[in-house]
Parts: C-alpha cells; structure tokens; sequence
C-alpha cells in the first residue's frame, strides 16, 4: 500500500518543482525547459507533472508528454507513478531519463504499456564545460533560415538512423518540418553546408539556465571517417559555452563506439546513465 499519492501539479507549486529540477539539471533539462517556458497550467503546457512527497516537501515529479520522464524518483516513487501512469493508455512516444528510474517504470507498465520498439537500458549521459582541446571547424556555423530545405533532408537522415522510423511517416514531415524551422530559429542548428550539400549538422535540442543539450549529431555517410564529427562538435560546444549555457550535455547509445570516441575527444565526462523504451 502506497503510502503517499500522487497528485497532478499545477502552477501554484512551480517553485518547488522548479528547485527540485535544478537539483538533477542534466537529467531534467527536458522537463525544466518546458517548465520553465510553458508552467504548469494544464491550458499552457503541452503535458502533464506528477508529483510524489508531502505538499510541504516535494521528492520527485514524472512528465507525461510527448514523452514520459522521471526525475529523482527514488523505488517508492517509481512505483507509485507506475501505478498512476497505468489506469491510463499510452500516449508517448517514449519514456527517458536516468536509467534506474526508467527500467523501474518499465518492468511495472510493460504489461501495460507494451510492447516496446526498443529498450535502451545503457547511454552514457556526458557532461562537458570547457572548450574542447580539439580543433573546431572554423565551416560549423549556425544554419540560417533561407537553409532549411538544405538542411531538413539531412535531419530526417538523422532521425531515421538514430531512431529507426523516420520521422516522416505520420503527417509527410510537417510536424518534424516546424521542429526543424523553430531549431534554426532559435539559433540552436548548426551545420557545416558546402555548395548546398551538408557535411555536418547538430543542434541544441533543449536548453535550460544550467545547460545545453546536444542532439542530432550527423555526418553524411560518405565523409565520415575524416574528422567531420570531432571538428564539428568541437565548434558547436564552444560557441554553446559562449552563448548559451554554462555545460553542454548529451547522452549517446553505449554500443554507438564513433560517436563515444569523438564525445570522448571533445572532453565530455560522465554524469550518470540513461535508458529509454521507444514505442
């Protein structure tokens, strides 16, 4: 028997949940971004906060999105959301964060939440503050507007290698289209385009006081293997330090050894390991 419930927050709590993100900043950034932009406010936000403790002293809080994402929930926690999250059917797409407390949702909600596509139990989560001591890529700028069809058809290769669907499929590409148009807007893509051709590209998928998250690192099949991703991450973490945030964080597939070794080289340490379960 569960000895707290859990409650559905609203904005009158956002302070704590605000300081509660802040104590996990690079397992929580995809939540504190959309926190920070939207609140808690079930007509503003384009998901839902659960949050388990006394009303006095918060422990932890599970989104419920697009995706599903734990923070700092410790077992008891993990299985009171688990016993929330299942009187209701799927709607997310995936469920990520650190991988304790993702496997601990998933061994509860698999029977009801499956099958999974995939289940990724082991990704590295890496860190990094610095400049790289590597070389950047002096080509690696931010994309302007007038390049997104250059750039698009390079996202989608992305997703597709990276994901296994592609991102096309349900809506021909609008919905992922306008994510891709709000990235170069934001000026958060970056890409090395060479006569109209991308090498390279990356952006900062979610951005927060405390960090930057990398995401969508390719480089087109037939230049890999020279350098392009060292180059390139290098320059998109140093301009990121400069003009974003404080860290730059990512997490990367533990059986995805070149893109290890180019993180490795840019001098990302880690802070920890995710997991997710694709649908």
């Amino acid at each position: 028997m569960l000895t707290m419930p859990v409650r559905h927050l609203g904005d009158a709590e956002r302070g704590a949940v605000e300081r509660l993100l802040e104590c996990d900043p690079y397992a929580a950034a995809q939540v504190a971004e959309r926190v920070a932009a939207r609140g808690l406010s079930w007509w503003r936000a384009d998901g839902r906060i659960f949050g388990y403790g006394g009303r006095r002293q918060l422990e932890s809080v599970c989104w419920l999105g697009a995706h599903c994402t734990p923070v700092l929930a410790a077992p008891p926690a993990v299985a009171a959301f688990a016993d929330q999250l299942g009187t209701e059917e799927r709607a997310c797409s995936s469920v990520v964060g650190r991988a304790d407390q993702v496997l601990g949702l998933w061994e509860r909600l698999g029977d009801v939440w499956g099958p999974a596509r995939d289940v990724r139990p082991d990704q590295p989560l890496l860190v990094v503050d610095a400049p790289p001591a590597v070389q950047a890529d002096p080509g690696v700028r931010l994309v302007r507007p007038d390049e997104v069809d250059a750039l698009y058809p390079a996202s989608v290769a992305m997703y597709a290698e990276e994901v296994g669907v592609s991102p096309v499929a349900e809506d021909g590409g609008r919905g992922y289209r306008r994510r891709v148009v709000e990235l170069v807007r934001a000026r958060r893509a970056y890409a090395k385009i060479v006569d109209g051709e991308v090498l390279f590209k990356a952006e900062l998928a979610v951005v927060t006081r405390q960090t930057a998250q990398l995401q969508g690192v390719w480089v087109a099949p037939e230049f890999r293997g020279r350098g392009y991703a060292i180059a390139g991450v290098a320059a998109v973490v140093r301009d990121a330090l400069r003009r974003v945030a404080p860290t730059v964080s990512l997490y990367v597939n533990d059986y995805n050894a070149p893109a290890r070794r180019v993180y490795d080289r840019c001098g990302f340490r880690s802070a920890g390991t995710f997991a997710t379960i694709l649908f």
